[in-house]
């Protein structure tokens, strides 16, 4: 069974719902028997790149908020990430354009390094002091997944490496209907999106199993990151 995984890596409740849909997996009887496949999404593809904000400024700005409701914000994301074991830091993060990250994960993906460039992205992203926007970070966090250091570094020196790629997910997003991520798919039968509780993830992997085809849905209390960069925050 294949389970397709559509997020960006500035979306806080991507990081989260990973960790969340890991251990709904993990609860799964069959888990052995299931591919995770994670897809590119841009939350802020009109973002010029090389143009990095303060993520609390930039809230604050979207929001029309104060610095400290827009800080407010991020800590009761920053409160789920880490119920979850996540760390968090609500305060010293970047935001700026993903198509980069994107393009690396799709080499990582063809060098069956994809789920550990992912989460170390989102570890630096979220969690540690540095900025995945920065190329020379980035192309270290491609080496520590146990990239070739100069494969990595010739991908992101070209843009035109892995963008079709990263597009043909985009399309292929649009396509399914995903207005915002983490989009899942499941064999192509089912469809949710949001940062879900776990034994929702284990509840649909079990009906996915059993070939029951389920209309899309969401829980009303899981967070998503919108395609205009903007995050839900549940109730």
């Amino acid at each position: 069974m294949r389970v397709e995984i559509w997020s960006d890596i500035a979306c806080p409740w991507c990081y989260i719902g990973k960790a969340r849909f890991e251990k709904g997996l993990a609860a799964f009887a069959h888990r052995e028997h299931v591919e995770v496949v994670h897809r590119s999404f841009e939350l802020d593809p009109g973002r010029p790149r090389g143009e990095v904000a303060p993520v609390v400024d930039m809230l604050a700005k979207k929001y029309g908020r104060t610095r400290e409701e827009a800080l407010a914000m991020e800590e009761h994301v920053a409160s789920n990430a880490r119920a979850e074991g996540l760390g968090y830091r609500t305060e010293g993060r970047d935001h700026g354009n993903t198509f980069d990250i994107h393009r690396l994960l799709h080499l990582a993906k063809a060098r069956g390094r994809q789920d550990a460039l992912l989460d170390l992205a989102y570890r630096a992203n979220f969690a540690e002091e540095r900025s995945v926007f920065d190329a020379a970070v980035l192309a270290r966090l491609g080496v520590e997944a146990g990239l070739d250091e100069a494969e990595v570094n010739a991908v992101l020196a070209d843009p035109s490496a892995y963008a079709d790629d990263v597009r043909a997910d985009e399309s292929e997003a649009a396509g399914l209907g995903a207005t915002g991520v983490p989009f899942f798919v499941l064999d192509r039968r089912y469809g949710l999106s949001g940062g879900q509780p776990a034994e929702v993830f284990t509840q649909a992997l079990e009906q996915a199993w059993k070939d029951r085809a389920p209309e899309p849905s969401a829980a009303a209390d899981a967070g998503v990151c919108g395609p205009d960069g903007s995050c839900e925050i549940p109730a």
